[in-house]
C-alpha cells in the first residue's frame, strides 16, 4: 500500500485538501495538483501549482508517467458558469482529456470521480447537467473507474455551502420551511477519504471495483433543519428563537450572489446553489456500505466528535457578515467620492478656500481626492484588486487625517466629528483586509 501513488486533482478544495492529507497519513504516496495553493497547503514537495485546466491531454499524460501514478482522484469542480468559471470546460471538456492521457499513459491507473448525487433526470443546473456528463464519459470509456457521489460533505474546514451553512447556525435566521425540509444526507469527509484509500488498496485486476459508482451518505434520512440544528448544538444556539426569512429574499441574495461573481467573487449563496439546495441532496449508500463494509459516520458523530471551539464561533458569525463589510466599504468610498465631486462639490472645495489653499491648486484637490476615492471603491468592489483598494484606502485615510492634522486642525474638533470618525473606518478596512482568505 505504501507503494502506490495517487495523484489528487483539485488538492486546494474543500475534499481534495483533505483527502490529500489524510492519504498521506495512510502511507501512500500523495500528489496534490491545483491551479493555486495557499502557502498554508504547500504541506509537502508533492504540492504542486499548475494551470491543470489548460493542460491538454498529452501534457496529463506525461505528468501521469512522471509521477508513475496508479490512481487519479478527480477533485475538480465549479458551481456556476462566470468570468473565470466554465462549468463544461471543468466538468466535462477536462475529464474527456483526463480520460485519453490515462488511456494513452501507459500505465495502469484506476480513476476515481467525485461526482454528485440524485437522479439525472432532476438536473437543472449547468453545474449538474455537466458533472453528469462526465460519468456517461467516464462509463464509456472502459478504464476502471468509480464515480463517487458524496452527499453533504462535513469537514473540519468549511468552505461554499458547508461554511453558509455553519452562518445560519450562528444567528436566530431559518431558510425558508420548504427549503428546511429538504432531504439533506450528510456525509463526514473522513468516510470520502477512507473509500478512497480502499479503493487504492484494491489491485488494478479487481474486475469487482472497476466500474463502480456509489453514493456516500449517512443512511438514515436527514433534512436541511437536521443539518443545521446539529451545528447549531455544537455551537450553542439551539435554544435561540428562530426566524424564517421569506422565499423572495433567499432569491434576492443568489441574484445579488450571481453579481458579485462578476466582480470575481465566490460567494456560497447564488443561484445554482438555492436550486441545489431545493433540490436536495439524498441517495442510497448500500452499495457503497456493502462493498466497503465502511459504517458511515453520522451527523451527530461527525459534528459532535468536534464541539464548536471560540475559531469555529468566529469564523461562524463573521462568514456572513465579510460580506457587509466589503459592500459597506465599496458604497463608503464611492458615495463620498460621488457626494463630493457631483452633489457638494462647491462645499467641498470651500473647505480648501477657507483655509488658504492657493485658488490653482482647489479645483484639481478637489477633483482628484473625489476620484481616488471612487477609484478605491472600484478596487475594493473586485475581488482580484481588493486587497489593493483596502491598502489604498488605509494609507489615503491616513494622509487625510495626516494632512488635516497639518493643513486645517479645526476640522478635528468641527462638530459631526468627521475626521475622528475616520479612525474607526480604518479598522473596518484592516479587518476587511484580514479576512480576504477564502481558504
Amino acid at each position: 500500500m505504501g507503494e502506490r501513488t495517487i495523484l489528487v486533482l483539485g488538492a486546494s478544495g474543500l475534499i481534495g485538501r483533505f483527502v490529500t492529507d489524510d492519504l498521506r497519513a495512510r502511507g501512500f504516496r500523495v500528489v496534490g495538483v491545483a491551479r493555486s495553493l495557499s502557502p498554508s497547503q504547500r504541506m509537502s514537495a508533492l504540492d504542486i501549482e499548475l494551470p491543470i485546466l489548460s493542460l491538454d491531454a498529452a501534457a496529463l499524460a506525461r505528468l501521469l508517467r512522471e509521477h508513475a501514478v496508479d490512481v487519479v482522484v478527480n477533485c475538480l469542480g465549479v458551481l456556476q458558469d462566470g468570468p473565470g468559471s466554465d462549468t463544461g470546460a471543468v466538468h466535462r471538456d477536462f475529464v474527456a482529456r483526463l480520460l485519453a492521457a490515462i488511456a494513452n499513459s501507459g500505465c495502469a491507473i484506476r480513476l476515481v470521480h467525485i461526482s454528485i448525487p440524485g437522479a439525472a433526470e432532476a438536473d437543472r443546473t449547468a453545474f449538474a447537467t455537466t458533472k453528469r456528463e462526465a460519468e456517461r464519459l467516464i462509463a464509456a470509456s472502459g478504464i476502471p473507474h468509480a464515480v463517487l457521489r458524496p452527499g453533504f460533505v462535513v469537514a473540519p474546514s468549511a468552505y461554499g455551502g458547508s461554511a453558509l451553512l455553519r452562518a445560519l447556525a450562528a444567528f436566530p435566521f431559518d431558510l425558508p420551511g420548504k427549503e428546511m425540509a429538504t432531504p439533506f444526507q450528510p456525509v463526514a469527509v473522513e468516510d470520502i477519504s477512507a473509500t478512497i484509500a480502499w479503493l487504492a488498496a484494491r489491485d488494478i485486476d479487481d474486475a469487482s471495483v472497476n466500474a463502480v459508482s456509489w453514493d456516500l451518505m449517512q443512511a438514515e434520512p436527514v433534512t436541511m433543519a437536521g443539518v443545521i440544528e446539529q451545528f447549531r448544538r455544537a455551537l450553542g444556539t439551539s435554544g435561540w428563537p428562530r426566524i424564517a426569512m421569506p422565499a423572495a429574499l433567499l432569491d434576492l441574495g443568489a441574484r445579488t450572489g450571481d453579481l458579485a461573481s462578476y466582480l470575481g467573487w465566490m460567494p456560497p449563496m447564488r443561484s445554482t446553489a438555492i436550486a441545489e439546495l431545493r433540490r436536495g441532496v439524498r441517495g442510497d449508500p448500500s452499495a457503497w456500505i456493502a462493498a466497503t463494509n465502511i459504517a458511515p459516520k453520522t451527523l451527530a458523530e461527525t459534528i459532535g466528535r468536534h464541539p464548536a471551539t471560540i475559531q469555529d464561533k468566529w469564523f461562524a458569525r463573521l462568514f456572513l457578515i465579510k460580506a457587509l463589510i466589503l459592500a459597506s466599504l465599496v458604497a463608503f468610498w464611492l458615495i463620498s467620492g460621488f457626494i463630493a465631486l457631483f452633489v457638494s462639490y462647491r462645499a467641498a472645495a470651500g473647505i480648501l478656500t477657507a483655509h488658504d489653499f492657493p485658488p490653482a491648486l482647489v479645483d484639481p484637490i478637489t477633483v482628484g481626492t473625489s476620484l481616488m476615492d471612487m477609484s478605491i471603491g472600484v478596487l475594493i468592489a473586485f475581488r482580484r484588486t481588493a486587497a489593493i483598494g483596502l491598502v489604498a484606502g488605509i494609507v489615503a485615510s491616513l494622509g487625510y487625517m495626516a494632512g488635516a492634522a497639518i493643513l486645517t486642525p479645526d476640522l478635528w474638533i468641527e462638530p459631526l466629528g468627521a475626521l475622528v470618525k475616520t479612525g474607526p473606518a480604518i479598522v473596518l478596512m484592516l479587518v476587511g483586509l484580514l479576512m480576504l482568505d477564502n481558504r
